[in-house]
């Protein structure tokens, strides 16, 4: 960043930005939702990666985007309106929120090869450094916290 002093430019040295890099999107849930939710991170991922000079390798790319798309596909099939994604980055870490108005709070089952389907969140577990659930005034925020950094 720079400093202007009556128009000349100083550098100060300070070339990192201070605030995470934060962006939200409204879906309806209509047909189509869970792939614009995947298009709105992988834009973000590319922000990222221009203004927080994130090294993300497609390993990390592709964590983050299966995390969306299992929140996001949660908050799809389990609730009765709208919901929202929260993403908020930096150059080593990553937060994936997902705001829905069901008040029922997501289980995660044991491990169980035989089981078909309802692996979404033992998925997200796998790949995030920290799950959390909450309980919002309008329903529950899952929240999944990914490392960048190797």
């Amino acid at each position: 960043m720079t400093d202007h002093l009556d128009g000349a430019v100083i550098p100060t040295g300070f070339d990192v930005p201070v605030e995470p890099l934060r962006r939200a999107a409204h879906f309806t849930g209509e047909p189509g939702c869970i792939a614009e939710a995947r298009e709105f991170a992988a834009l973000f991922l590319e922000q990222l990666k221009n203004e927080w000079c994130a090294k993300l390798d497609e390993r990390a790319d592709g964590a983050v985007l299966l995390v969306v798309s299992e929140l996001v596909t949660n908050a799809d099939r389990h609730s009765n309106g709208p919901y929202i994604l929260e993403l908020e980055g930096t150059d080593t870490s990553l937060t994936v929120a997902v705001y829905d108005s069901s008040a029922a709070l997501p289980r995660v089952f044991p491990r169980d090869p035989e089981r078909i389907g309802r692996h979404g969140l033992e998925i997200v577990r796998a790949l995030a450094q920290d799950l959390r659930v909450e309980r919002v005034p309008v329903g529950k925020c899952v929240r999944a916290v990914l490392s960048l950094s190797s």
